[in-house]
């Protein structure tokens, strides 16, 4: 008689309740400079790498930002294998060492303060000379110091970030860009580009603020997955009324936002994008086309 067993169980995934794919991908080098657009990066534990690894602070470790300082917006770095090089208006080409700091410093950003490399007296020059504010100095920072985002928002997880405003990723899509310039065009004026809300990482295939719903992106790369939470949204300063080009400021942005994107999650603030941590996927790299799935958050 022949024993006859039963066929195993197969359990298939669920369908993702979205499908969308990575559009693109950016990184700050410099805290409130402009960004470089990669078509792919290293997923580091404090974000993309080299993400807001320096940060310009003033003679008593002060960060410094756009919102103060516009003319931040027209430095602008470029990645190689072994610096970053920063260039700007009127202004020799500024090169800083992957692995090169000089000394200790103590900076503050936001509500935090923690230890800091300077990158010495060229860098601080240059800084000062293009700002036009003496005694700048520029910190890279310490990879010992671990710097978390708010527990609250995350939930407990201990997120840590370099000097990024507050959380590894700033996540949003091109549907939400593209709904935000039409409203601009339909009030008489120009669109913006995507430059102008800074994020890491822009979604495809998704409808606009579809990002403000989801409760956590897969994304597949060769490597594995890699897994972010989205967990606050992000609320918007000035820095989107700044024309990257010419630093100059005109209000039309956060006016046209604050018609349809006040948040009551943060107190009625205009929001734009939403802040994620990483879950899962360290030393994977993120790469333009990558597959994203993702499940609507309910709570």
């Amino acid at each position: 008689m022949t024993d006859f067993l039963p066929a195993p169980i197969i359990m298939s995934q669920p369908e993702p309740d979205v499908r969308a794919r990575v559009a693109r991908l950016f990184v700050y080098p410099v805290k409130s400079c402009a960004g470089v657009e990669l078509n792919e990066a290293l997923v580091a534990e404090t974000g993309l790498d080299l993400d807001r690894s320096w940060m310009v602070v003033d003679a008593q470790g002060q960060f410094l930002t756009q919102r103060e300082w516009p003319r931040m917006a027209l430095i602008r770095p470029q990645i190689k294998t072994s610096e970053v090089v920063l260039r700007a208006p009127g202004m020799l080409a500024l090169h800083l060492g992957l692995n090169e700091v000089e000394r200790p410093l103590r900076v503050r950003v936001w509500k935090d303060e923690v230890e800091a490399w300077d990158m010495g007296d060229i860098a601080s020059q240059w800084f000062s000379d293009f700002l036009g504010q003496p005694g700048l100095r520029l910190a890279r920072f310490d990879p010992e110091v671990r710097r978390l985002s708010s527990l609250q928002w995350t939930g407990g997880v201990e997120a840590v970030n370099q000097f990024a405003d507050g959380y590894p990723f700033l996540v949003t899509s091109e549907a939400s860009l593209a709904e935000l310039n039409r409203r601009l065009q339909a009030a008489g004026h120009a669109p913006v580009g995507i430059e102008r809300l800074r994020p890491n990482l822009v979604l495809a295939g998704v409808e606009a603020h579809d990002e403000d719903r989801l409760a956590e992106l897969r994304i597949a790369t060769a490597e594995g997955e890699v897994a972010l939470k989205p967990v606050k949204p992000c609320a918007r300063c000035p820095i989107p009324n700044i024309d990257p080009q010419t630093a100059q400021s005109s209000p039309e942005v956060l006016a046209t936002l604050s018609q349809y994107r006040a948040d009551a999650r943060v107190d009625g603030a205009l929001t734009f994008g939403m802040n994620a941590i990483i879950l899962d996927g360290v030393d994977c790299t993120l790469r333009v086309g990558d597959a994203v799935a993702a499940d609507w958050r309910f709570d």
